[in-house]
């Protein structure tokens, strides 16, 4: 009876920020405005989302934009960053080479920069290449952030594994790369989803760069778009609540969706 109270109470203190950022999307501006405030607004109106989805100009109709452009940056850079954690952290994993915990050492200290540090070579260089305000541009710098966890997790992933299984395979006549493809990555199917999702999610959420590298709706993403929801002279706090339950949807339908992956890949592990 304990563990379900506190499981409830956790659940409600974890989904009433996200609740309440529903109510107010749908509540008049009157209500927003209201002292006290209601939990349940009189007057309901979807006008935001209307507005987001079928306006012409406006931040409404740039936040839709932004939403391509994330998922755009979001995706590209996951396929990158994936990609190159798998193959560069199979390879730290099971190759001996010289300096190879020196290498996975310094990705290590890559990823933890301060981002601020590193704005104005990025900035330097981005307009060298022409990349400034583009989603190329974006795709290029999320994956120098994000490409150095991803060999990191892989890489510590991989090791946790048991190398047998792979000497199994190469004997029955696999190449190394193909034992990696059919053995390897099935089991590690839960890593390659929490680094899947991690990736994802810092590109998503990214404010920092993304406001300092776009300038035009051609490139920018959902955060420098909410952000621009706060006008000079009033703030439409509905607006905003609008664009944050849009902007977390993609993340939370991604997370449910790999949920089940993420399961099943440790049950099939398990299992073999």
């Amino acid at each position: 009876m304990r563990r379900t109270l506190g499981a409830l109470t956790a659940s409600a203190l974890i989904l009433a920020p996200f609740l309440w950022l529903i109510v107010s999307s749908i509540a008049g501006q009157t209500d927003l405005l209201e002292r006290p405030l209601h939990w349940w607004p009189e007057h309901v109106t979807l006008s935001r989302y209307r507005e987001i989805f079928t306006g012409h100009e406006g931040v409404a109709a740039q936040f839709r934009s932004a939403m391509v452009n994330s998922l755009i940056v979001g995706a590209g850079t996951v396929v990158i960053s994936v990609s190159v954690g798998i193959l560069g952290g199979y390879a730290l994993a099971r190759l001996t080479f010289p300096l190879r915990r020196t290498t996975l050492l310094s990705f290590l200290v890559t990823y933890m920069l301060p981002p601020i540090v590193l704005i104005i070579p990025l900035y330097l260089l981005m307009a060298r290449f022409g990349l400034l305000d583009t989603k190329l541009g974006l795709i290029i710098v999320y994956c120098s952030l994000a490409t150095p966890f991803a060999l990191w997790t892989m890489s510590t992933f991989f090791g946790s594994l048991p190398v047998e299984l792979e000497e199994a395979a190469r004997v029955d006549g696999c190449t190394r790369l193909g034992a990696l493809v059919r053995v390897i990555l099935p089991l590690a199917r839960p890593g390659v989803v929490a680094t899947t999702l991690f990736v994802f999610l810092l590109c998503w959420d990214e404010f920092l760069y993304a406001l300092i590298f776009t300038s035009t709706s051609d490139a920018k993403t959902i955060p420098v778009a909410i952000a621009e929801f706060t006008g000079r002279n009033a703030v439409d706090f509905g607006l905003i609540a609008a664009g944050g339950v849009l902007a977390a949807l993609p993340p939370v339908l991604l997370a449910v969706v790999l949920q089940r992956h993420l399961i099943a890949g440790l049950t099939t592990g398990s299992l073999k």
